[in-house]
């Protein structure tokens, strides 16, 4: 049952699909057939990334926030976000002749800038597609030493075209920011350490744009703790992923129409094909908030927990906020990232919305 109330395929339903938007298209791994409950992210691949990836990608950010509610602060990891993860265990598993060539990445801003990251690292060129309209904070967290920055036009697609061509012209190692099945995996990994590090979880909450990252911990967390509920959470005014979870095939939003929220982190305009077979098969419910919402969890972030959150990272609080999330259920959190602009928190914190309390209890520590 969806958010709405509405039924939608279950988890045994996962059709055949062509390529699509995010998705690096190519030879399925091994052993898998494409297309089937096979090609999906194991436990043992989570666990894989888990024990390779370097100790700098923090393992242990979680906080009780208040009395059954946790908090998974991924916006306090080396690159401001969760992306550090998949970015990271992508080029490690890549052939060093192949990182030789360079690697390119497509990005709103956070996964260029975590690859960007892990690609100075290793001593790899990279080359970011980014749109013309990411926000500076983010696009200054990009640019260093090795990274060139590639602009062009709003819109997921048009990045996944440039990107895909700059590659293979190139030989260079195309890192995608979902639709892959190690960037996945690393991903995965926030959901094996919930999993492992708090007794009696009933549910994790994430951010939704692309899937990667609901993917990857609705892989792990269902593995482990099959009981665990996973639930997504996008905009109003970008819940493509809702719809395609609802309608069982992959919607696509048009650019104009995701750009209107200020999550910037989820103007994704749709899910790829990869994304959606693990949705469908790990995703629980999906719950959509609005922008003042979004802005009000920020804020409350900000002054109750001191933490600096980027509009999609605040997605899940907004959930909680709005009393979207099951009554008594100990939660986690998963605060995804935090690359915002002063004038965004600025916003958040004279946006004048005060969030309904959605449980009673003690105040927030």
């Amino acid at each position: 049952m969806s958010a709405t109330g509405e039924t939608r395929p279950g988890p045994s339903a996962l059709p055949e699909l062509p390529p699509e938007a995010g998705e690096d298209v190519g030879v399925p791994p091994q052993g898998r057939e494409a297309g089937t409950d096979q090609d999906l992210v194991r436990l043992a691949d989570i666990r894989r990334a888990e024990a390779s990836l370097p100790p700098s990608i923090a393992r242990h950010l979680v906080t009780e926030w208040r009395p059954g509610v946790w908090l998974k602060l991924e916006s306090l990891q080396p690159s401001g976000s969760f992306k550090i993860r998949g970015a990271t265990w992508k080029l490690m598993t890549a052939a060093d002749s192949a990182r030789s060539r360079g690697v390119v990445a497509y990005s709103s801003g956070n996964h260029g800038r975590a690859l960007a990251l892990a690609a100075r690292s290793m001593g790899a060129r990279a080359t970011i597609v980014v749109p013309g309209n990411a926000p500076k904070s983010k696009l200054g967290g990009i640019a260093g030493d090795g990274v060139t920055l590639v602009r062009c036009q709003p819109g997921s697609e048009l990045r996944r075209q440039l990107a895909e061509d700059l590659a293979r012209s190139s030989g260079a190692v195309l890192v995608p920011p979902y639709g892959d099945l190690d960037v996945i995996a690393g991903q995965g990994t926030v959901g094996l350490e919930l999993a492992e590090q708090i007794d009696g979880l009933d549910a994790v909450v994430v951010p939704v744009g692309g899937g990667g990252l609901a993917s990857g911990v609705g892989a792990a967390v269902k593995a482990i703790r099959p009981a665990i509920k996973v639930i997504g959470v996008e905009p109003s005014l970008a819940a493509d992923a809702a719809q395609s979870l609802r309608e069982g095939h992959i919607a696509v939003w048009p650019v104009e129409r995701v750009g209107r929220t200020i999550a910037d982190g989820v103007r994704t305009q749709s899910l790829s094909a990869l994304t959606f077979r693990h949705m469908m098969r790990y995703v629980d419910d999906m719950v959509a908030v609005g922008e003042a919402e979004i802005l009000a969890a920020m804020g409350l972030l900000l002054n109750s927990c001191h933490l600096v959150v980027e509009p999609a990272g605040a997605l899940p609080m907004a959930a909680l906020l709005a009393g979207s999330l099951p009554d008594s259920a100990r939660v986690a959190l998963v605060v995804s990232g935090g690359n915002t602009s002063a004038g965004t928190l600025q916003r958040a914190l004279g946006s004048g919305h005060a969030p309904r309390p959605a449980r009673t209890g003690a105040e927030p520590r």
